[in-house]
């Protein structure tokens, strides 16, 4: 028999907020994150604009031993990781740590330690590699250093699908859980990858804004959209078996009840352009969560602010949804408040339906002013609503052709 498996902790670090109040506050109120790049010197670059965390201070939370044998990827996973258990309220005494799993992954991992440990075997030779270049740099580290520190002693595991890693580490997070091989699981993603070659190549592939103007930069669904803007942080949540979370008396946030997953199998950086490949995605999460299509009130695109993404993920949600629930559907990006968190994405995207749940409350599509009759679905621009919702869908869908949608619904028990 299929458990039920709920949201009962969540944690972050972003551009617009360091913990989970800071953010959603940021998110109702409309803040955009994205400013100057500020970590390294842009004059030679043609992108000058990022969404980097801000007022974070990293020895507020690690030693000095820590700070030096992790990457800031791995830094940010914990921070995010500590704040979702303590909302949670699980902990050894409750909870059989040994049935608690952690799936928290990166898009790309530990790029600072790669850049400044290649820099100083060029510079100085190999004897100056840093000791723990290797294990600051691979991608599996955030979901080890988060065991680690929480003393998680499940499955452990990462999943890398680029710009969809957040939400396929949740879904399958989900399964887990639903098959009853865990209790709970710390599921997220984190990115650090605002750096000098991170900037570089994705500016040189042409994918991300030149734009100079922070508010016209990550405009989503809007027509004179030309890239997206880069983010950074973290986002994880606590996923749990019900009946574990009840008998604890821990908070709901809200349900997840369906995932779906897929592959375009069409280009390594373009979506199918019929959109046929995240719709498959889509609709397996539909299916998965026993619902009809016309049923989700809230999605949370992943409208990225590309022509190709925004133009593809609207076709997707209307083969998903039929033309009919398509119309009727209320869709947003919050990319224009965050910037593109990469492989956190789809995990503050899943938090932001959670709240959007539980303090009924659909956040806008910011800074958007041009229309684009490409992608005429209900973006809910600029304003926010205030409107109850059973069902959310939050989609991801990254480079190599990965696609991911999962279900959330309103806690009813």
């Amino acid at each position: 028999m299929s458990k039920r498996v709920v949201i009962t902790g969540m944690g972050a670090v972003t551009p617009i907020g360091n913990n989970i109040e800071e953010f959603w506050k940021s998110i109702k109120e409309g803040k955009c994150g994205i400013d100057e790049i500020t970590k390294f010197d842009t004059t030679e670059y043609k992108v000058k604009l990022a969404a980097e965390i801000k007022g974070l201070n990293l020895e507020d939370h690690f030693d000095r031993k820590e700070l030096k044998r992790m990457d800031n990827y791995s830094h940010l996973a914990i921070i995010a990781a500590r704040e979702a258990m303590k909302d949670s309220g699980m902990n050894s005494e409750n909870t059989n740590m040994e049935r608690v799993g952690i799936i928290v992954s990166t898009g790309i991992g530990g790029l600072n330690t790669i850049e400044s440990g290649t820099r100083a075997y060029f510079e100085k030779g190999p004897s100056r590699v840093p000791a723990m270049y290797i294990p600051m740099g691979i991608v599996n580290m955030a979901a080890g250093n988060v065991s680690i520190d929480l003393g998680a002693k499940g499955e452990s595991s990462s999943i890398v699908t680029a710009c969809a890693t957040g939400t396929h580490s949740i879904g399958t997070a989900y399964r887990i859980i639903k098959h009853g091989y865990e209790d709970a699981v710390i599921a997220g993603g984190t990115e650090c990858s605002i750096t000098p070659t991170g900037i570089a190549g994705f500016m040189n592939m042409k994918a991300l804004s030149q734009s100079t103007d922070k508010n016209r930069a990550s405009i989503p669904f809007d027509k004179e959209r030309d890239g997206f803007v880069m983010g950074e942080g973290s986002a994880v949540l606590i996923l749990e078996e019900l009946e574990h979370a009840k008998k604890r008396g821990a908070k709901i946030y809200a349900e997840i009840v369906g995932y779906g997953a897929s592959s375009d199998a069409y280009h390594i950086t373009s979506p199918t352009p019929d959109g046929s490949g995240a719709a498959r995605a889509l609709s397996r999460a539909i299916e998965d969560a026993q619902i009809s299509p016309k049923e989700i009130d809230y999605i949370n695109a992943h409208g990225t602010s590309t022509h190709l993404n925004d133009v593809g993920e609207t076709k997707a949600i209307k083969l998903a949804l039929g033309e009919e629930a398509a119309k009727n559907v209320m869709v947003s990006s919050t990319k224009g408040n965050t910037g593109h968190m990469l492989g956190a994405a789809g995990a503050i995207e899943a938090i932001v339906c959670a709240k959007a749940i539980s303090d009924k409350f659909v956040p806008p599509t910011i800074n958007y002013k041009v229309p684009d009759e490409e992608c005429d679905l209900d973006i809910v621009p600029n304003k926010g609503r205030n409107v109850e919702i059973k069902y959310a869908m939050s989609n991801s869908l990254g480079f190599g052709g990965h696609n991911s949608s999962i279900i959330l619904k309103k806690f009813e028990d």
